[in-house]
């Protein structure tokens, strides 16, 4: 009976460890740190259908800026033969038979003997071109105008007049007319679409920033004497990150279509620029007859228009911090 506590008070010593009282330990948090663009990069990839959409739309740009490069595309290359306009891609490989590259006919031939296979990746190159520099301008435009239009009061009262007397033109009517005026070349063409294009991004982002600035972090920010552009550039425009990534998923596929629409009923690009609008607006009379000159962009367009469309959600699902848990 005497000797129980004994053994029991030998056992807890070896069970218990004093560590002390150090104050600069006990103010330690032990937490894994936490990165936001790591967490947003486990969330993104999380979903296997977002890497087989980025190998996709890799092999689509790769296609479109490298095979102009090793295979030049000529529309006109055998506009004196008649006999190999609208080909079918049976009767092309069979009547060029080995003399040509082999994927050159794989498609067929156009109205003028010129291969579709050829033509569609130079289109491409054009429509994802003018998509990006439209998508670049409009949206460096947009955010850093908005930002200052929803913090600026005086700044705000201009711009909301500005704002709604352009916001009653339709904006395809104003771009055709402004295609008119300056011409439509590749770099007149963007011109158009940007010259006021940014104008319904400024204004979202306007009403966003309205509601973030008179938070309590920001207004501390300022009553310490924080100057405006670091308070936007800091407190504001982070916290709109999966706003922005949600509306560029928007942009892109949106100038791919404008192009597109626009090329079809025959004010886009000039005719000696290849686009995916014009080969389009070139097969729609004979799209039944011709399918093989009609499709394929189509396609194409398409492909591209939902690819990034589908990233882009899923991307602005990934930059919202609540789905990191």
């Amino acid at each position: 009976m005497t000797n129980e506590p004994v053994v029991n008070n030998m056992e807890n010593k070896d069970k218990f460890v004093i560590i002390g009282n150090d104050d600069i330990a006990s103010e330690k948090i032990i937490a894994p740190r936490y990165s936001y663009w790591r967490s947003v990069g486990r969330v993104f990839f999380r979903k296997k259908l977002n890497i087989f959409l980025i190998v996709a739309f890799i092999l689509i740009l790769l296609a479109s800026f490298v095979v102009p490069v090793f295979c030049p595309y000529d529309p006109m290359e055998n506009v004196t033969n008649a006999a190999t306009f609208n080909m079918s891609p049976v009767k092309a490989m069979a009547y060029f038979g080995k003399s040509a590259p082999p994927l050159k006919w794989i498609l067929g031939t156009g109205p003028q003997g010129n291969s579709i296979f050829y033509g569609l990746f130079s289109s491409a190159k054009t429509s994802l071109l003018l998509a990006m520099a439209c998508a670049a301008i409009n949206m460096s435009v947009g955010i850093i105008m908005g930002a200052v239009w929803g913090y600026s009061k005086k700044f705000d009262a201009v711009m909301l007049v500005i704002y709604n007397i352009v916001a009653n033109v339709p904006y395809l009517l104003l771009v055709s007319v402004l295609v008119y005026v300056v011409g439509s070349g590749f770099g007149s063409f963007i011109f158009a679409l940007t010259i006021t294009g940014w104008m319904s991004i400024a204004y979202f982002f306007r009403t966003q920033v309205m509601i973030i600035r008179d938070r309590e972090y920001s207004l501390a920010s300022r009553c310490l004497g924080t100057p405006i552009p670091r308070v936007v550039s800091k407190n504001i425009l982070p916290f709109l990150t999966s706003v922005i990534v949600t509306l560029l998923a928007t942009e892109l596929p949106m100038y791919i279509s404008m192009e597109v629409y626009l090329s079809f009923i025959g004010i886009g690009l000039s005719a000696t620029i290849p686009s995916l609008g014009r080969m389009i607006s070139q097969a729609q009379s004979a799209f039944r007859t011709f399918p093989w000159e009609f499709w394929p962009p189509v396609l194409v367009a398409s492909m591209v228009t939902i690819i990034l469309y589908l990233l882009g959600q899923n991307l602005a699902d990934a930059t919202d911090p609540r789905t990191h848990m």
